[in-house]
């Protein structure tokens, strides 16, 4: 089967988004608009000058989350503060849990792969990152570090998003 450019160059682009190691603590977020960003079932990205509230959720070596259970308004707005009091890398992934559980097996088989969604962040040892999320459905959501190895041994978190 023979492959023109243009199907080639798609695909090296593609591709590309792999590229980055899921331990790249330090590269930056790309500023985005939330208009540009399509709803997920969990909600979608929020405005981060125009939130209700910061919510502070510390991950640990013990593989948890301070706080692990959260309530919120269907419409409300949170940036979340994530901060890593560990000594090595964590995550924490908003979604649903078949979501997270089936992405938690993939990172299994390639432990390598890197993300950039509105609903992720990748924090090193003792450094913090911000998710600012809208939650436009009601529901229950959770949260869940996917490093191999973490979300297995309980580090994940539940919200509850009220009508």
């Amino acid at each position: 089967m023979k492959m023109t450019p243009p199907v080639i160059g798609i695909a090296l682009l593609l591709g590309a988004g792999v590229a980055f190691a899921h331990d790249d603590a330090q590269r930056k977020k790309a500023p985005f608009s939330s208009a540009q960003l399509a709803e997920t079932p969990f909600g979608k990205a929020g405005d981060a000058k125009k939130f209700a509230r910061t919510v502070t959720i510390t991950m640990s070596d013990k593989m948890r989350y301070t706080p692990d259970t959260l309530t919120f308004k269907r419409g409300e707005t949170i940036r979340f503060l994530v901060k890593n009091s560990g000594k090595i890398m964590h995550e924490l992934v908003l979604g649903n849990m078949k979501e997270l559980k089936e992405h938690a097996e993939l990172m299994k088989k390639f432990p390598g792969m890197e993300h950039d969604e509105p609903y992720m962040a990748h924090v090193a040892p003792g450094k913090s990152e911000t998710i600012v999320w809208q939650f436009t459905k009601a529901g229950e959501f959770y949260f869940g570090c996917l490093i191999p190895g973490h979300f297995e041994a309980g580090m994940t978190g539940k919200i509850t998003v009220m009508p």
